[in-house]
């Protein structure tokens, strides 16, 4: 069933279905040992996967060993995803499990960023009727499950999202102090980041930072 309507697929399986990741493994454990054989770097999760080349060369050499064996398992290439690209280069890069490598460095692709904001606006609606404390504690709940696995980007990225999650905030106490718009200019000195410390409020780049530091034994 999709979208209320049934309907009877003629090849593969439906997209996130339960039983997908388990076909992936069947079908492209061979695929796996053929990389491995020939010496090819590849990192695979299910039907994801990225081989790591050292040269533009190879990486030709790459795709056209894996089109060749994809079409012989009667499996098919996404046009659209699949692609090389120069992950040391500036603009270059590539999504991958959540992530986006690019320079050597990593931080969460666009699309995690667009879910866990949607998250939060969710729970931070400027006449949500609760306590400020009460916010920032389901707000935490959001912000420290999805920093488990975000937790190796680098620090900028975090930084700029605990910024807008303060903003959100202040927007809130903002509200609710008679003034219109969202948090923003003199608000930070009437509410300053110290402010929502002591409320409670989890920090992302604070909380990767302290995993940060070695440990002194």
């Amino acid at each position: 069933m999709e979208e209320m309507r049934l309907w009877t697929p003629t090849a593969g399986t439906p997209q996130g279905a339960v039983i997908s990741p388990l076909l992936s493994n069947l079908y492209l454990d061979p695929l796996d040992h053929a990389m491995a054989e020939r010496g090819f770097e590849m990192t695979r999760y299910a039907d994801d996967f990225v081989v790591q080349c050292r040269t533009e060369q190879e990486a030709r050499e790459v795709l056209a060993a894996v089109t060749a064996w994809t079409a012989q398992a009667g499996l098919t290439l996404h046009p659209e995803k699949t692609r090389i690209t120069d992950a040391a280069r500036k603009g270059g890069g590539f999504d991958f499990l959540g992530y986006h490598f690019e320079a050597g460095r990593r931080w969460p692709r666009k699309k995690s960023l667009m879910k866990v904001k949607e998250a939060i606006r969710a729970k931070t609606h400027r006449a949500n009727g609760k306590s400020l404390r009460e916010t920032i504690a389901d707000v935490n709940r959001t912000l420290r499950g999805w920093f488990e696995y975000f937790k190796h980007s680098y620090p900028t990225w975090l930084r700029n999202l605990d910024r807008w999650v303060r903003m959100r905030l202040r927007s809130i106490l903002r509200k609710r102090s008679g003034r219109q718009g969202r948090g923003r200019g003199s608000d930070h000195q009437r509410w300053p980041n110290a402010f929502f410390t002591a409320q409670g409020l989890f920090s992302l780049f604070a909380a990767r930072r302290a995993i940060s530091q070695p440990s002194l034994r």
